[in-house]
């Protein structure tokens, strides 16, 4: 029976978990783009509504 390798194993475990995290990290910059994109375009429910017009007997 042949011996099993623990250096090989654990550095499988390493690169496994080195590429989770890189994927994460990608994630979340991704996320805060998209979230700093989504700030500096004003929608529509934040832009100012339009004034209101007045009646011809009221002016200021």
């Amino acid at each position: 029976m042949a011996k099993p390798n623990y250096a090989f194993e654990r550095r499988q475990r390493e690169l496994e978990s080195k590429r989770k995290k890189a994927e994460k990290a990608e994630r979340k910059a991704a996320s805060a783009r998209s979230n700093e994109t989504a700030a500096n375009e004003p929608t529509a429910a934040q832009e100012a509504p339009p004034k209101p017009a007045q009646p011809e007997g009221q002016a200021h």
